[in-house]
């Protein structure tokens, strides 16, 4: 019980939004009148492999950027490659600045059109969130604490893995979770390059003038966004040791 009433507010009020949401997005489709290229879009079918392509998407995009970012975090924060920590992030950071739009274009020239390209394109552009959080989250574990595992006899790797990042874990997650949003929200403009996603119900409601197809893209994708991050946040709370915050 006492567990319980430490969880925070977000993680049972964002449900009901996911819910409330939800609820009115099915009984709007319900009792709206859809023509036939609408009907076909948002059948059943054709809509859980759309909404699977993306999910697909923004999946295999975060766990290529969770392999690459995170032991790179690490790396920086140890003595020998601390000092090219400000190159690497200034590198990282390249990519999120870049409209996603134009970045993903850019490497059609590279690539060609298709998923390759969309992932190469997404994990680009999620690459600092987790890369800062790994650095952050290693940054500000007490060095005291640090210099008490080593005085215990605890070797460098050993009180990486059973001090420094059980510590670390809240904010590392963190930027998992924040990663994991953008992706989802970035994974539509993949319909530009040739690779399925919820963007292709925006895109052809946009060019066939079908607003009803155009909202639905778009709720879908806010929906799948609010969904991805709740679930973020179970983990997050989940994996923090009792008594980190």
């Amino acid at each position: 019980m006492n567990r319980l009433r430490r969880v925070p507010l977000d993680v049972w009020f964002e449900p009901a939004v996911i819910l409330v949401i939800g609820i009115g997005y099915f009984l709007w489709y319900r009792s709206a009148t859809l023509t036939p290229t609408e009907q076909a879009s948002l059948g059943w079918g054709n809509l859980r492999n759309t909404i699977l392509s993306h999910i697909e998407l923004t999946v295999v995009a975060t766990l290529i950027v969770v392999v690459v970012a995170i032991p790179l975090g690490i790396a920086l924060t140890r003595p020998a490659a601390k000092r090219f920590e400000p190159l690497v992030v200034n590198i990282a950071n390249i990519g999120q600045a870049a409209p996603a739009v134009g970045l993903l274009v850019l490497f059609t020239f590279w690539l060609g059109t298709g998923f390759r390209t969309a992932i190469v394109g997404l994990v680009v552009y999620a690459v600092l969130p987790i890369l800062q959080n790994t650095i952050v989250g290693l940054r500000q574990v007490d060095q005291r604490t640090i210099e008490a595992s080593r005085g215990i006899g605890f070797s460098s790797a050993r009180t990486l893995f059973q001090v420094e990042l059980p510590l670390a874990v809240p904010v590392i997650l963190n930027g998992v979770r924040t990663a994991l949003v953008i992706l989802v929200g970035t994974a539509t403009l993949s319909t530009f390059i040739g690779a399925t996603s919820l963007g292709t119900l925006i895109t052809t409601g946009v060019t066939l003038f079908l607003p009803k197809l155009l909202v639905s893209g778009a709720i879908l994708v806010g929906l799948l966004a609010l969904i991805i991050d709740w679930l973020g946040r179970l983990v997050e709370l989940a994996a923090t040791p009792r008594g980190v915050s």
